[in-house]
């Protein structure tokens, strides 16, 4: 019988230029990391386009400059470099409004779940088929 490795990973609090704290889940292994150049656009994996990078580490390396380790978790890529404060401030928005997104959604579908629920509670009512048993 083949035996599988299990992927190890840690979990890392990563405190964000705008003060916000986020934990990051750090899988041991990735294939490759993309050159950087202080202006890109941080929010776009190099290897494949995706747009759902986020960081893993940064660190301010200057009075201008951030040094920041990026993830893709579509393609498992790595890109590490020194960014501008500018690229830092902008991938930071992004980050804060992906996270507004996710929010908006989350609340969402819970409204459509919860109601979907009180409709089959209803239901079940409307057709006797709770009793007090059920309690």
């Amino acid at each position: 019988m083949d035996r599988h490795e299990e992927k190890t990973h840690s979990v890392k609090q990563v405190v964000l230029p705008s003060g916000k704290t986020i934990e990051v889940v750090l899988f041991d292994e990735a294939p490759y990391v993309a050159p950087a150049q202080p202006d890109q656009d941080l929010s776009i994996c190099l290897g494949c386009e995706s747009r759902l990078v986020y960081p893993v580490e940064w660190e301010e390396a200057g009075p201008e400059h951030w040094n920041v380790l990026l993830h893709c978790p579509n393609c498992d890529g790595l890109r590490e470099g020194v960014f501008s404060q500018d690229a830092v401030e902008n991938f930071d928005e992004q980050l804060d409004r992906g996270a507004d997104a996710l929010a908006r959604d989350y609340k969402r579908l819970m409204r459509s779940n919860m109601s979907d629920e009180i409709d089959r509670f209803a239901g079940a009512l409307a057709a006797d088929a709770i009793v007090p048993e059920d309690f």
